[in-house]
């Protein structure tokens, strides 16, 4: 009690909290990203081993440095990103070198700050529709999942919808609980439950190589959409709390790790926008403590680390729709605020239309992902029409 009192109990569970909430809000769609440039199940238990320990390594480590809760996180849009994507040229092995390079641009971006002021010029409205064009296709898999699996996705998608009216922070992790439930009831059912050697942790090293397709329709829309929906904000959302994030530290070594995760498949970490707010808030504790939560964070996440491949094994056989409905409602309130903002502003409502439109095609073109063309058309769109900058994204 007396812990309790002085105040270090309460940060260090508001940061078990935050990695709880973190991990499983968005657990199934960084699976779904690494799957759909290439990985296989067992590349795919590694990259989610991968960033999970470096984000927790990275929160760690940055919070004790520096006294504040810098929470650190995988990037849910990039994975979003990434499922949308598809075949990438060369491979896996092409996406890895993406992911490498990617690593690498975030600590030039700390260490040169031009290069995040070059992608704060990229209009708000077309970097928002471009992330809203990306996730639309992953919101609607529920819905069709639903249809075509009713008994499965059902209670998923009714226990989602419960909590999101009585208790918001929760849906999306207790509906991912509930899935677990399917999925196990499942695989008892038809006798396919995981051999315990596919539940040990396990790393698998790719050696990466490096093509222009994935340079161009993985690297630039990933580095883009990390920056502008997750480092930017971040920063953003710890300053609402009275914290100035070390900008370069903070890149530096968020780069670094996202760097040395990548041979493993790690995509990408980076600042957290929407869980930074549960270390950083009054429920984490008095100010001057608030970054234990950050420490603890991070140690939960490395913990968490360790029984990644077991779920991911469970996971990657689980009954059809189920995962899908998951990643879709915890990619809903994301893509409720990208419409905003990319609707927001009234003059450039024409060009953001254009580009949600390119991105949510999924067309490639010579070997390019709909992501990069739907940033290309928009900039065009938004600079043919005169439209008045009103914001950077």
């Amino acid at each position: 009690m007396e812990r309790s009192e002085n105040g270090t109990m309460v940060p260090v569970g508001a940061g078990i909290v935050t990695a709880l909430v973190g991990y499983t809000s968005a657990f199934a769609v960084v699976l779904a990203g690494l799957r759909g440039v290439g990985a296989s199940p067992g590349q795919a238990a590694s990259g989610l081993l991968a960033v999970t320990v470096t984000m927790g390594a990275a929160s760690a480590l940055l919070s004790w440095r520096y006294r504040m809760p810098i929470i650190s996180a995988w990037s849910t849009p990039g994975a979003a990103l990434l499922a949308t994507t598809g075949a990438v040229a060369g491979g896996w092995p092409a996406a890895v070198g993406a992911f490498i390079v990617c690593g690498v641009l975030f600590v030039v971006t700390g260490l040169w700050p031009a290069l995040a002021r070059w992608v704060q010029r990229i209009p708000a409205p077309i970097a928002q529709a471009m992330l809203a064009g990306v996730l639309l296709p992953l919101c609607i898999a529920p819905v069709k999942a639903l249809a075509a699996h009713p008994a499965a996705v059902a209670p998923v998608l009714l226990v989602w919808l419960v909590l999101l009216k009585v208790r918001p922070r929760w849906a999306v992790p207790l509906a991912f609980v509930v899935a677990l439930v399917v999925i196990g009831i499942a695989l008892v059912r038809d006798d396919a439950v995981p051999a315990f050697s596919a539940l040990v942790p396990h790393v698998e090293w790719t050696t990466p190589a490096w093509t222009l397709q994935a340079m161009t329709g993985v690297l630039l829309p990933l580095y883009i959409v990390t920056m502008a929906s997750q480092n930017i904000p971040g920063a953003a959302v710890l300053a609402t709390y009275g914290y100035t994030v070390p900008w370069r530290p903070a890149l530096t070594v968020t780069g670094v790790l996202s760097a040395v995760g990548a041979p493993f498949g790690g995509h990408a970490i980076n600042l957290a926008a929407i869980s930074a707010a549960l270390a950083a808030g009054p429920d984490a504790g008095p100010a001057p403590r608030r970054w234990i939560a950050g420490v603890s964070s991070g140690a939960a996440n490395l913990v968490l680390g360790v029984v990644s491949t077991g779920l991911t094994a469970i996971v990657l056989a689980a009954p059809a729709g189920v995962i899908q409905a998951v990643a879709g409602v915890a990619l809903v309130g994301a893509f409720a605020a990208a419409c905003a903002g990319a609707m927001a502003d009234v003059e450039a409502r024409v060009p953001a239309a254009v580009t949600f439109v390119v991105a949510a095609s999924g067309t490639t073109v010579v070997g390019i992902g709909s992501a990069f063309w739907a940033l290309v058309v928009g900039i065009v769109v938004y600079l043919l029409l005169g439209v008045r900058r009103s914001a950077p994204a």
